[in-house]
């Protein structure tokens, strides 16, 4: 996304810049003084105000299914709760939040008793004998069954409460890409109106020059005009179509970067109800309400989680020192029939069938005594990470600091901007309005009212510019401190 907003801003850029270097020609050769007068203009847009946040099904309720007419409108709220419920990172953020979930069902397996049975089948193919007699076992049956129950297992415990920070880490981790989502998709959704709102300002201008155009080779035809006027003008028109087909493509580039946010199909138009005049009430924000608080940042407070998880581990780690009482029971049946040599003389089967049904019950207790200082070494190392990471920690606070100062004095100073141009454009517009009406009564030049016309041009693109850092800015911002949409 970064790439692409520059690319953006570099194309409202390359008009300015292209702009500006016709009007440094204009100005070498124009020698008349502009004189200003008063010519009010009409007061900014109010804003427009902003749809309830709608979750993606909400607005295909709203709308025809995309399948019929492929387009749908949307604010930016709108846009918002689309990309928050079906963007791939957080749908992938989410399960992994349900993944945790059963990762902690796993650990509270480890109270619960476990019962496992097992059975064997034996047939003997060839008898043996024992002085002089036939002593065999030709079936032979086993089948047994364990109940086993942890009544003192510190490990399992540890375990369960190891498991509950895990599942906070992901849940933080989702909190975090539903934050680093927000401020892209605000960027791509500024970017699109940025780029179109320059074009129109493009085309606008074109308008006015095709029209200054126009009357000046009907001058020029009746003789009250140079060729020189006319062809600065053509020239003038002819260096706009240039900056505007690369504005078209850039908007087409730029909305298929909102829709890859969005989780929509790239064949789907949107319309954006939204202007960046319509977020103008972001500018009357006090400079109090802006902190340099980091605390609540998803990245400072995923290293404080791993904190806790490195402090769970080490105690995990310390309890393989402790020891382990369980209690367990078995129940086995077992089935042998002898080959009897003296069947024929006591008149019981040859084969008959010794069946044997013990029961069992007792306490297995596991103590740890020496492991090579494995568990020492293990439990170093634990603790070196638990330094490392502290360190991690307040190197990431100050970084965010300063980068919620510098997002602060950008906020600041686009703001500042934005008044500054505002200024600017009504006084270019007044600028203009003058030579318009010195070159029709005769008293102007050609060049006044080109050098107008591109200085209109230039402050119109310069103030949108500015909106748009303005709200890009902000929306950095609130992503470093950590302010959810």
């Amino acid at each position: 996304m970064k790439k692409t907003t520059k690319k953006s801003a570099g194309i409202c850029l390359c008009a300015i810049m292209a702009l500006a270097q016709v009007s440094a020609q204009v100005n070498a050769q124009n020698d008349a003084q502009q004189t200003p007068q008063a010519a009010a203009q009409q007061s900014a847009q109010q804003a427009e105000q902003q749809a309830e946040p709608q979750s993606m099904q909400q607005i295909m309720q709203q709308t025809v299914p995309l399948t019929a007419q492929q387009t749908i409108e949307l604010s930016l709220d709108q846009a918002l709760a689309i990309a928050l419920d079906e963007n791939p990172t957080i749908k992938i953020a989410n399960l992994e939040v349900e993944r945790q979930k059963y990762v902690r069902r796993e650990a509270y397996g480890g109270l619960y008793p476990t019962l496992d049975a097992d059975g064997t089948y034996t047939k003997t193919i060839k008898n043996g004998q024992m002085m002089g007699f036939t002593m065999s076992q030709n079936n032979d049956f086993q089948f047994a069954g364990t109940l086993s129950l942890p009544l003192v297992a510190p490990a399992v415990w540890t375990n369960i409460k190891l498991s509950k920070d895990q599942m906070y880490v992901a849940v933080e981790a989702a909190r975090g890409s539903k934050l680093t989502l927000t401020e892209e998709v605000k960027k791509a959704y500024y970017n699109v109106l940025l780029m179109e709102q320059s074009l129109s300002v493009l085309r606008e201008s074109r308008e006015n020059i095709s029209s200054t155009v126009n009357e000046t080779k009907a001058k020029y035809e009746n003789g009250l005009a140079s060729e020189y006027d006319l062809i600065t003008a053509q020239v003038q028109l002819s260096n706009l179509d240039p900056q505007i087909l690369q504005l078209e493509k850039g908007i087409e580039v730029s909305k298929q970067m909102l829709k890859m946010y969005l989780g929509l199909p790239l064949d789907v138009e949107i319309i954006q109800t939204q202007s960046l005049e319509s977020f103008s009430d972001l500018a009357d924000m006090s400079p109090d309400v802006f902190t340099t608080d980091v605390e609540d940042n998803s990245d400072y407070k995923s290293i404080e989680l791993q904190q806790v998880i490195l402090k769970r581990q080490l105690r995990l780690q310390q309890t393989t020192r402790m020891p382990i009482l369980a209690a367990f029971g078995n129940y086995s049946i077992s089935g042998t029939d002898m080959e009897s040599p003296f069947a024929a003389t006591t008149g019981k089967s040859k084969y008959d069938f010794t069946w044997s049904r013990p029961l069992t019950a007792g306490l297995s207790l596991q103590v740890p005594i020496f492991a090579g200082f494995t568990r020492t070494s293990k439990e170093k190392q634990i603790k070196n990470q638990m330094q490392q990471l502290e360190l991690q920690r307040d190197y990431l606070k100050e970084s965010l600091t300063v980068q919620a100062n510098q997002s602060i004095s950008d906020v600041l100073t686009y703001r500042g901007q934005m008044d500054a141009n505002r200024k600017t454009v009504e006084q270019a517009q007044k600028g203009y309005d003058i030579s318009r009406t010195r070159y029709n009564a005769g008293m102007g030049t050609m060049l006044e009212v080109s050098s107008a016309q591109l200085n209109l041009t230039q402050a119109k693109l310069q103030f949108t510019q500015a909106m748009y850092d303005y709200l890009a800015s902000l929306a950095q911002y609130d992503r470093i401190v950590g302010r959810e949409f």
